[in-house]
């Protein structure tokens, strides 16, 4: 739970500022339920947790990686928002093993999911899987009606293979929704690009089963619910 490095932890133990189950445990060699087992360090309780899921409204410009050494990443985003939450402190967040289910470009904005669940992450982004991730679009020109059913047919986009099926729904004015099951470089950006328009905006709204939280502004972050871990994994 980030509260020290193993040998700080030993000297913590060692001066008596740690409590298991409310008794004062000295020896770290000594054995809990990790299950069940009340950690109290400075007046704080902490409870082990394996995995924990936030989900993050991407803004644009932040990239989507763990660190960089030129911009902002989606892990200092998380990184500010704990800290903020745990007034100023680190202990208690497990943020040195979370990282971004997948990738949104740098400009493109909306729903990523961060974790430090491997296997649920393996089940999201695995292509044999066909996880759907649906997007809100806006383009520099119409999407004729040939246009659109191309898309959903599969377009080429330079790769081996042609993309597959694909769901596309108008809901404005040079403004779309598409599905797609797939997960390739610039895939959204490339497969308008194949039927002549240009990408302006891009939004991920839902992968899988989680969807965008409307109530989470650009750069918000929130843990998931219950509910939406639930459905998830």
């Amino acid at each position: 739970m980030n509260i020290g490095s193993r040998s700080e932890v030993k000297g913590l133990l060692k001066k008596g500022q740690i409590l298991v189950n409310g008794i004062q445990v000295t020896k770290p060699e000594a054995k809990v339920d990790e299950h069940s087992v009340v950690v109290t360090f400075k007046g704080k309780e902490y409870r082990y947790r394996p995995y924990v899921y936030y989900m993050l409204n991407k803004p644009a410009g932040v990239v989507s990686a763990t660190t960089d050494d030129y911009d902002e990443t989606v892990l200092d985003l998380l990184r500010k928002h704990l800290l903020m939450r745990n007034g100023g402190e680190e202990a208690g967040i497990p943020i040195n093993d979370v990282f971004p289910v997948g990738r949104l470009d740098k400009d493109t904005v909306g729903l990523l999911l961060l974790t430090n669940d491997g296997e649920l992450s393996h089940r999201l982004l695995s292509p044999k899987k066909h996880v759907p991730k649906t997007y809100y679009v806006e383009t520099n020109e119409v999407l004729y009606e040939d246009m659109r059913l191309n898309l959903e047919k599969g377009v080429d986009i330079g790769d081996e293979k042609l993309t597959k099926d694909a769901s596309v729904t108008v809901i404005g004015d040079k403004k779309y929704q598409i599905t797609i099951t797939e997960g390739r470089y610039h895939q959204v950006k490339r497969m308008f690009g194949a039927v002549g328009l240009k990408v302006l905006y891009l939004k991920r709204i839902s992968m899988g089963r989680l969807v965008l939280d409307d109530s989470l502004k650009e750069g918000e972050i929130r843990e998931l619910t219950g509910e939406e871990v639930e459905a998830l994994c």
